[in-house]
């Protein structure tokens, strides 16, 4: 499966990137190929190529926050969460994620 994905807290700083970390090794340890960009304090960092857009086969947003470029992802399956749920449970969600795409 490929996932792309946006990471983002309230205060843009610790976890926007926990939570990238945790969505990036938990996606990846169950075999998915996935890149997330964080917006943050600092701006967009990591961008999503719109090629990888494109290949995806769902969009995680793990933000506290509201974040921008959300239009990119029109026609896709989007699934919305807050950092907290990816940074406690990583492999549980890429688990869920994996049920709902495969429905």
């Amino acid at each position: 499966m490929k996932i792309v994905g946006i990471a983002a807290c309230t205060a843009g700083i610790a976890h926007t990137y926990i939570a990238k970390e945790k969505l990036e090794n938990a996606a990846k340890k169950a075999g998915h190929d996935i890149h997330v960009e964080t917006q943050g304090t600092i701006g967009t960092e990591n961008p999503i190529p719109e090629s990888a857009i494109k290949e995806a086969d769902v969009v995680v947003i793990a933000a506290d926050v509201k974040v921008s470029g959300k239009e990119r992802f029109e026609g896709l399956r989007v699934i919305e969460i807050p950092t907290e749920v990816v940074i406690k449970s990583p492999n549980k969600f890429i688990e869920k994620i994996e049920e709902i795409v495969n429905q």
